[in-house]
């Protein structure tokens, strides 16, 4: 056996049933007789409940039972955020709101019948009067004074307010040689996973477990929520997230109100009950992203140095705070790959009337890589400098890793990049789109009528976080190598990236190895897939496991062989020197692990061939990368055109090519949405007016041009693999080297690009200079 799985483009195990139907997804799970629930939504944005009546829905036939927040009181605490602050104004979040709403789709009650379609024609019998109130539809509407309040009690509409710097920023700024200041603005937009959010529970009276089946991205973290909510330990729950999951994307790494009342009426009606949630709950009512307000300016010198960096962003936190992790990312990602010996970054989460928001692939990160690298692009026009060079002046150096920014990440340690070489990423993309050649292609089109541009963006990506995550490996009776991992897969490959870490820490092909993922029943702890952190925890964890659990499977193979000089051959182990003098996988197991009923295990034999390793990292990595884009603008359809477009990638050891070239090509479609199409819009009651996709426009094949890769390869030094994350680095950068280069299009008209996505309507108003956001 060789060691060389780790680094191997392997095919996915999962894709043969995925591309031939045979993914089982939650609807497909089978539970006979399972009741099917559906929840009552709020029309409004701001109301009161002054009255609900559920008689004639509980009166249906089919219908097993009608619950609102006034019959849950066994389970009506708050739900905490996930990542919360010293200075959060935290409001309660219930499951079902019994008094007053604060989002348009938000739950307010539930019915459970014996199918879908019962359950859907009682919601139309229940009556609910609501007082409406005044809401609060944008960042600016809910710090504008006399702003009604999203929340009884309240002071004002401010979650949080946090300002991090380093040094006297405002003295920097004032001794700068030049300034530059201006307002971007990032608006909504989802994580649109093919699969929705979905639970089904089933409660066993005999032995009084739980089970729990969840499309989340954190099953650990959903059981930890549900035995706080029911009071009960974490052992009476058992969560498990399907091993095909339709894409999670950040929002099903959260914990909402209908994940904590299926299962309680599971356990309430002691029968098994189903929810999946239907296309238009998922654009109302499941978490979003993205929308900021960023007032930056900058200081630099004659030769484009930045001295300093001022950024005061306003986050739109939503109905309530789920979590702070997005803006707190924001607050620290701002400086990028810069050397800004003046940083200071102001954070305004305000509360809105509108669905919670939360990540979404990127989390945080794109709108402050928006707002720093469009400014870099203004320096260069200011001082009639190539963007490039600007860049290329400010970046990091390879040589000065590691780099203290002198900011706190949202991990809670010290913003310090672990490794990287940027300058090197930023000439390998240069050199692969052909970036002088561009510019001269740039100055034919133009001299030809026509309006092409060319953008550049570069990112830092703070990723591999903590606390922990987990691998348990185990040589099972058959005689293969069963890996369990906490984490959920969401279309990354987990079976065959963690067979491939397995294979190489133990020595052992990857066809005697199995993986498994996602389930609180078979791993006592982890918390789950997001912030692309799994390869760098999960992935060290197997790495550890896997080399003990080899140490374990010699030791005996030692006994029954008496030799000490081993090796892996198939699934046999045996002596280096005489490979016909060998046992079996499945002969070890039976000796180490079944044994024989009252008889004595063999002098030297360690019963148990199993092994758990949990990695935690002492802080955050850092992948990083850096895109170039050739972009063609129509002026008078306001339609852009990518001519030509490149990523370059650095996300330190990659265990499998293919997949993570897979992962990077998946975010930048992702990317391609949140910079030209996708946007949540909201009118100013607070009502979403894009509840279909009619209209809320996703990236297709179509939109999506063909990519060139180029990767650097700077490893980790944080854990044993080297690895960082993959998962986000595609769509970061995206909006900004787009609008970068649009921009640099449109120069001819002067126009300003401060806002994404870059619809055609948007484009024609920078065009024409009136630009609304």
């Amino acid at each position: 056996m060789s060691s060389a799985m780790i680094g191997a483009s392997v095919r996915r195990r999962e894709d043969h049933r995925l591309l031939t139907g045979a993914g089982r997804y939650l609807d497909d799970l089978d539970l006979p007789g399972a009741y099917e629930a559906a929840f009552l939504r709020s029309p409004h944005a701001a109301a009161r409940i002054t009255r609900i009546e559920t008689k004639a829905a509980a009166a249906l036939t089919g219908v097993i039972g009608v619950w609102s927040g006034a019959d849950l009181g066994p389970i009506a605490k708050p739900i905490p955020p996930k990542v919360t602050h010293p200075q959060l104004a935290d409001v309660p979040r219930y499951a079902l709101p019994p008094e007053r709403v604060h989002f348009a789709g938000e739950p307010i009650a539930v019915v459970v019948a014996v199918s879908r379609y019962v359950a859907e024609d009682a919601l139309d019998l229940i009556e609910v009067d609501y007082e409406e109130l005044p809401a609060v539809a944008s960042t600016a509407a809910a710090r504008a004074e006399g702003a009604p309040l999203v929340h009884d009690g309240a002071s004002d509409n401010i979650a949080v307010h946090v300002v991090q710097r380093t040094g006297d920023v405002e003295a920097a700024l004032a001794a700068a040689p030049h300034r530059l200041s201006e307002t971007f603005v990032i608006r909504r937009g989802g994580g649109h996973s093919m699969e929705t959010r979905a639970v089904a529970a089933r409660y066993d009276t005999a032995t009084g477990q739980l089970t729990v089946w969840d499309t989340t991205q954190s099953p650990h973290y959903v059981r930890n929520m549900l035995a706080y909510l029911y009071d009960v330990t974490e052992d009476e729950v058992r969560v498990v997230a399907p091993a095909d999951v339709g894409g999670g994307f950040g929002p099903k790494a959260q914990f909402y109100g209908e994940e904590a009342v299926i299962p309680y009426l599971s356990r309430l009606l002691e029968h098994p009950v189903k929810w999946v949630e239907d296309r238009r709950e998922n654009f109302m009512a499941t978490m979003m992203e993205r929308a900021q307000t960023h007032a930056i300016e900058i200081g630099f010198d004659d030769d484009g140095t930045i001295l300093a960096v001022k950024n005061v962003f306003e986050h739109d936190q939503g109905a309530y705070c789920a979590g702070l992790q997005v803006p707190m990312i924001t607050l620290s990602t701002l400086p990028g790959q810069y050397k800004i010996p003046f940083i200071h970054s102001e954070l305004y989460a305000c509360y809105t009337n509108m669905v919670p928001t939360s990540s979404v692939r990127g989390a945080g990160r794109p709108q402050a890589v928006v707002a720093m690298e469009r400014m870099v692009d203004r320096v260069a026009e200011h001082l009639r400098l190539d963007p490039a060079e600007v860049r290329r002046r400010n970046l990091v150096q390879a040589d000065e890793f590691p780099y203290r920014v002198g900011l706190t990440f949202r991990d809670g340690s010290p913003l310090t990049y672990d490794s990287g070489n940027f300058p090197e990423l930023l000439r390998v993309v240069l050199d692969k789109i052909d970036y002088a050649g561009q510019r001269e292609f740039q100055r034919e089109a133009r001299a030809a009528g026509r309006f092409v541009g060319v953008g550049v963006a570069g990112y830092v990506e703070g990723c591999g976080l903590g606390p922990y995550e987990g691998s348990r490996l185990r040589l099972t009776n058959d005689g293969s190598v069963l890996v369990t991992l906490a984490a959920a897969p969401q279309g990354q490959g987990y079976e065959t990236v963690y067979a491939q870490i397995a294979a190489d820490a133990l020595g052992l092909d990857m066809e005697h190895i199995r993986v498994v993922t996602g389930d609180t029943g078979r791993i006592p702890f982890g918390q789950g897939t997001f912030a692309s952190r799994i390869t760098a925890t999960a992935g060290p964890a197997t790495l550890l496991a896997g080399r003990e659990l080899r140490e374990k499977v010699f030791g005996v193979a030692e006994v029954l062989l008496r030799s000490a000089d081993l090796l892996f051959a198939g699934d046999r182990v045996v002596v280096r020197d005489d490979p016909e003098t060998g046992v079996t996988l499945r002969e070890i197991a039976q000796v180490a692990n079944v044994g024989k009923h009252g008889i004595t295990l063999p002098a030297g034999v360690r019963p148990g061939l199993e092994t758990t390793a949990y990695f935690a990292p002492e802080r955050a990595a850092y992948a990083s990368g850096t895109h170039a884009v050739v972009v063609e603008v129509d002026p008078e359809t306001g339609g852009i055109e990518i001519l030509k477009y490149v990523i370059g990638h650095d996300c330190g050891t990659v265990v499998n090519p293919m997949l993570v070239d897979g992962q990077v090509l998946g975010g930048f479609a992702h990317g391609i949405g949140n910079a030209l199409l996708e946007e949540a819009l909201y009118d100013v009651s607070g009502q979403p007016q894009t509840t279909s996709y009619l209209d809320y426009s996703l990236a297709s094949a179509r939109e999506v041009p063909p990519v060139e890769l180029v990767h650097v390869h700077t490893p980790s030094p944080l854990n044993p693999l080297g690895a960082k994350g993959a998962g986000e680095g595609g769509t970061i950068p995206a909006p900004a080297a787009i609008a970068n280069a649009v921009e640099d299009a449109l120069r001819p008209f002067g126009a300003r690009i401060t806002a994404v996505p870059l619809t055609p309507a948007r484009v024609l108003e920078a065009i024409r200079g009136d630009a609304s956001d």
